[in-house]
């Protein structure tokens, strides 16, 4: 093993130690009955085990192409990450998605509950989110000490989201996930007792975290949800691997918005000729011949949808690994964000990768949107992609496979394949190919709103919608319900994701486009010899990084 590697190794074994939660979220066993301390103490000795590794990182001379690209990768992902640390980003990690109140909760959706082992460390886990909720509000309490504040709107909805899985409303989430305990094994009468006092305690650390950041913490938070420029320009390099000019990105937006749209109109006319778009979404939404009832019938569907994809691309479009081939269609449980999401499987493979499936109360699926969906949290978008970093262990460095998610390299990777799909006739179904129309006018929608609202840009004034005005967030919804043609309710939620994360709703079509115009260099270079399933091949095998650098690895093939 190179000092590179051996670096990267042993780099990931101790951030393992120090963020178990993160290591289940990577897939890294042996720490699942732990919890990740996010109070202060713990952030600085995160940001110092990577402060470490960089400095080891400048001493070592790569001998090889693999040990140069593990380095490069690694050098840019601990660097960004220094810079948020340094810039108090971790004193306000405080979003509707993606931050540790969430992760808290979500990472025993990945932990294994097949045996009576497997059961003591959920209970050990459990037993330890009371701490967990506590250390996180240190840091919150840290943040606050240092005027470094979330905004008020993340800390109100972070506090619905406690309510809900401390069953304010509903079922709350401990004690159904205890429940399950004497449905999959024999139960133990000791265990089952600890499992159900755990259960309890996490329900109410759980409701008083809520209480806090709603009576406590909301009042002093931030009243103003954009960023600013600084702070934009520093979450977009850590999305995206690379350094964009957000006003340029801006206007293209709009461009491509535009022309999604057009074509939107196009396809709409192929499936009720002479009705409008909006009749023809509503149709579409709500004819039952276009529908699944029963979200477990829905759920087998998605199943079988990504299980006939792999068989139909292995062999002639993509080369898919055995282990790859096994991707589980999972229903998300309530109380968190709104979209669909995908989990990575395990170094081993002994947990799968999964697909995550939000219901929002629903009990009816209207196909038209999920086909592409499916495609991009699925094969050939997330599944495949990750789940391919995980198989080449012996080429990539533990680093790469592991602790450099880059999603503008992942998200562009997912939206690249929903519209690969399309070129290759899965979508040629007017329905289905809407449906991708509208998950890309989607995303075109998130770059104007992204960027606008945290820059505080004006509204072009040729556009129809509120023409020369600044960009404000109440100005998000009513757009985003225009132009993303998705249930209110669930873009109120992806509105609130979009101004606590920013920078992380653009990656999706900044990172496609980059992936198309890598495609078009190499079929310039090859010409008559380009190979699709070669480019494929070399581009999942690459490993993840950022965006400026996976167009320099490419050009090289």
């Amino acid at each position: 093993m190179s000092a590179v590697y051996e670096l990267a190794d042993r780099y990931v074994d101790r951030s393992a130690v120090l963020d178990p939660i993160l290591a289940t979220s990577r897939g890294v066993v042996g720490h699942e009955g732990e919890m990740t301390d996010y109070s202060p103490d713990g952030q600085a000795a995160r940001a110092s085990l990577d402060r470490e590794a960089l400095a080891e990182l400048s001493g070592l001379r790569t001998q090889t192409t693999a040990d140069r690209i593990a380095a490069e990768v690694m050098r840019e992902r601990l660097q960004v990450a220094i810079e948020q640390e340094q810039a108090g980003e971790r004193l306000r990690d405080l979003r509707v998605i993606g931050s540790p109140f969430q992760t808290i909760r979500q990472c025993f959706d990945l932990m294994a509950t097949a045996t009576e082992h497997d059961w003591e460390l959920v209970a050990s886990r459990m037993e330890r989110v009371p701490q967990a909720l506590r250390s996180f509000e240190a840091g919150l309490r840290e943040g606050v000490n240092r005027g470094v504040l979330a905004a008020r709107r993340q800390a109100l909805a972070c506090a619905k989201q406690g309510e809900a899985w401390s069953g304010q409303g509903g079922p709350a989430f401990f004690p159904t996930l205890r429940a399950k305990y004497a449905a999959v094994t024999s139960a133990n009468g000791t265990l089952e007792k600890r499992l159900e006092a755990a259960a309890v305690d996490a329900t109410n650390a759980y409701r008083d975290a809520a209480r806090f950041l709603r009576d406590e913490y909301a009042p002093k938070a931030a009243a103003k949800d954009a960023v600013g420029a600084e702070r934009y320009g520093l979450w977009a390099r850590a999305f995206l691997g690379a350094n964009i000019e957000p006003a340029e990105t801006y206007e293209w937006g709009w461009e491509e918005l535009h022309q999604i749209e057009d074509r939107m109109v196009v396809v709409a006319e192929q499936i009720r000729p002479g009705e409008s778009l909006a009749d023809v979404v509503h149709l579409l939404e709500t004819d039952p011949a276009r529908s699944i009832d029963g979200v477990e019938s829905f759920r087998g569907w998605l199943q079988d949808l990504m299980n006939r994809t792999i068989a139909e691309l292995d062999g002639t479009h993509f080369d898919i690994a055995e282990p790859v081939k096994r991707v589980e269609a999972m229903i998300a449980p309530p109380g968190g964000a709104a979209a669909m999401y995908y989990t990575r499987p395990s170094e081993d493979f002994s947990r799968p990768g999964r697909t995550w499936y939000p219901t929002l109360g629903k009990t009816r699926f209207p196909l038209w949107g999920e086909v592409s969906t499916a495609y991009h949290e699925g094969v050939p978008g997330h599944h495949l992609q990750l789940a391919q970093f995980t198989y080449r262990g012996a080429e990539l460095s533990r680093f790469q496979r592991l602790a450099a998610a880059i999603p503008g390299c992942t998200e562009g990777w997912a939206l690249y394949a929903e519209r690969l799909m399309g070129e290759l006739g899965y979508l040629d179904n007017p329905d289905y190919e809407l449906g991708m129309l509208r998950a890309q006018a989607f995303r075109a929608m998130r770059v104007i709103v992204d960027i606008g609202v945290h820059l505080g840009l004006p509204i072009p004034s040729n556009e129809e919608y509120h023409p020369g005005e600044t960009w404000t967030p109440e100005l998000m919804l009513p757009f985003a319900v225009e132009h993303g043609r998705e249930p209110e309710d669930f873009l109120r939620s992806e509105v609130d994701r979009y101004l606590g994360w920013p920078g992380q709703a653009i990656c999706y079509k900044v990172g496609e486009v980059a992936w198309l115009a890598i495609r078009e260099d190499a079929k310039a270079r090859a010409g008559a010899n380009f190979d699709l399933k070669g480019f494929h091949t070399r581009a999942l095998n690459l490993g993840p990084m950022g965006l400026d650098q996976l167009a320099r690895e490419m050009d090289q093939a």
